[in-house]
């Protein structure tokens, strides 16, 4: 009974943000929830992992810019948040988001043969599915469902309105419609950066973590290219998303070896701009 009182409330102040943004606007908003969420973040989430995680990822970085590292994550966090509400205009225009290499996603589209897109959640991560989606490539995308069940009706709604209209909820039940996506002919999206309980413990910045296999499983049964994608949030708040080369499998012996490339490639990924990806997961746990 606590924990249903606890996501009434939560859900009740979410969608009272939300009415606040469309009310005011995305430029104001981003401004705006970037300082309440710089500001309540930290009383919400632990600093412990924060900090734990970030030592995992360098433990060179001095206390300065691991405040920086902090600030910028949450301020990122802030400006998503107000996105869900203008996913509508993100889908309509184009103004918002550069893609580098497109050209992948036409033949891929052209083609017609299913491929695994992975990535993780960098700056608006919604925005690649959105954008794949918007050069005519069949997809169908992974996700776990919030366990606020208030809130979580809601964010489905948006995400297949106007994210990706195919939906599949992580889990076993997940695996077996992802195979039935791939029988039909859509690829298939999902974020590998997360911890997941029953995955294999794979090297993540020199650490073993539980990551998911299910992207090399199914590249090696079903002979399908994976092809990473990047997302950047630019000072200007618009987006560069970066559509990469496939990856080279068959340099890889079974699913540990392709699972290990996988998570090397993320870890460039968060290298590259540590600024904006979610430090508050507890990876390592």
């Amino acid at each position: 009974m606590i924990k249903i009182i606890k996501y009434f409330f939560e859900a009740l102040i979410i969608y009272i943000f939300f009415i606040i943004i469309k009310v005011v606007g995305l430029s104001i908003s981003r401004k705006l929830f970037s300082i309440i969420f710089q500001k309540i973040g930290p009383v919400i989430k632990s600093n412990k992992i924060i900090n734990k995680n970030l030592h995992f990822f360098s433990s060179q970085l001095t206390e300065k810019r691991k405040i920086e590292i902090i600030e910028n994550m949450w301020s990122n966090y802030g400006k998503t948040f107000v996105e869900y509400m203008f996913l509508k205009k993100f889908q309509k225009d184009n103004l918002h988001i550069e893609v580098e290499n497109k050209e992948i996603l036409k033949i891929i589209s052209v083609e017609k043969r299913p491929v695994i897109f992975i990535s993780g959640h960098f700056a608006n991560f919604e925005l690649m599915s959105m954008e794949i989606t918007k050069n005519q490539v069949d997809l169908a995308t992974i996700y776990r469902p919030l366990n606020n069940f208030f809130l979580n009706p809601f964010m489905e709604y948006l995400r297949k309105k106007y994210v990706c209209n195919f939906q599949i909820k992580k889990g076993l039940l997940g695996v077996k419609e992802s195979i039935n996506f791939i029988k039909k002919g859509h690829s298939i999206a999902l974020m590998v950066d997360q911890r997941l309980g029953e995955g294999d413990r794979v090297d993540f910045f020199k650490k073993k973590a539980h990551t998911t296999s299910l992207p090399a499983q199914l590249s090696l049964k079903y002979n399908l290219d994976i092809v990473p994608v990047y997302i950047k949030r630019n000072l200007n708040d618009t987006f560069k998303i970066k559509i990469c080369n496939p990856i080279d499998t068959l340099k890889y012996k079974g699913k540990f070896e392709l699972t290990l490339a996988i998570n090397k490639i993320i870890e460039d990924m968060i290298s590259k701009n540590p600024d904006q990806w979610i430090w508050t997961h507890d990876r390592w746990k």
